[in-house]
């Protein structure tokens, strides 16, 4: 039994007795298996059951393949949620799939006739690896304690947290762990937002993470030299918690969209 149970969705009609065979042993195995049908693209788009969920089991079947508003369903949602995908089918049926969907999502397949076992060893495996990876990364860099776990609080609910309070820090920080997000302090003392940015940009290995400024100022003089500096946005200290959190959220969602875009 897993310690840490973990919500898995299984697309499926559910009526075979593979179906119950999977559905069982996935429960036996510690996971929280939600039932989603394959024919009903509203229940494929449930955000409810998305949210938190670690793995899309689909099990693959000549309905499913012709209805294309379905494939679109689980395509769009599992993008949208960072879902990866498990394809359970025939040989034939995994190759369609895998022609209409982005081959990033798709981690793993089993081909009938399959051995339960190895449909649970393969969902564990990845679940140990890389579940606990699925929210994304925010380093904090800013100088101010109190300002440094006020931001923590308001994103640590869907959001990993690592906090720095100085630039070196944070380059420290993203020796061991590369973020998917900096919120950069810009007014720090000493080493300020502008210089950090500088010694960010010129590692080869960090240059590409966005890198969104934190500024207490919204004079027009200080947003330009704020922008002359080329980081992906900047944020006021001064905003309501839930307009930072919804800046950011919109952050991932518009690099969804353009890594959806070019992987589809």
């Amino acid at each position: 039994m897993r310690k840490a149970r973990e919500q898995l969705l299984y697309v499926t009609e559910g009526k075979s007795y593979l179906d119950v065979s999977v559905r069982d042993n996935l429960k036996d195995a510690g996971y929280i298996v939600t039932e989603i049908s394959s024919s009903n693209c509203e229940d494929i788009a449930a955000t409810s059951s998305m949210e938190n969920a670690v793995v899309m089991l689909i099990h693959l079947d000549e309905e499913l393949l012709k209805n294309q508003e379905t494939l679109v369903f689980i395509r769009d949602t599992a993008i949208e949620h960072d879902v990866p995908l498990f394809l359970l089918g025939q040989v034939e049926h995994i190759g369609v799939f895998k022609k209409v969907m982005p081959k990033q999502m798709i981690k793993n397949t089993f081909e009938r006739p399959i051995d339960i076992k190895d449909v649970i060893a393969g969902i564990d495996n990845y679940v140990e690896k890389f579940g606990h990876q699925k929210r994304k990364n925010i380093l904090i860099v800013d100088d101010s304690g109190p300002f440094l776990r006020s931001v923590r609080d308001w994103l640590e609910g869907r959001y990993q947290i690592t906090l720095a309070n100085s630039g070196a820090m944070a380059i420290k920080s993203m020796s061991k762990k590369l973020p998917d997000l900096i919120l950069l302090d810009y007014e720090m003392p000493v080493v300020d937002g502008k210089m950090v940015l500088e010694m960010i940009r010129s590692e080869q290995e960090f240059a590409n993470i966005p890198v969104i400024f934190l500024t207490s100022k919204n004079d027009k003089q200080s947003v330009i030299d704020v922008m002359k500096l080329k980081a992906d946005g900047y944020l006021l200290k001064t905003m309501q918690p839930k307009e930072i959190i919804r800046a950011i959220d919109e952050h991932f969602e518009r690099e969804k969209a353009a890594w959806s875009a070019e992987g589809v």
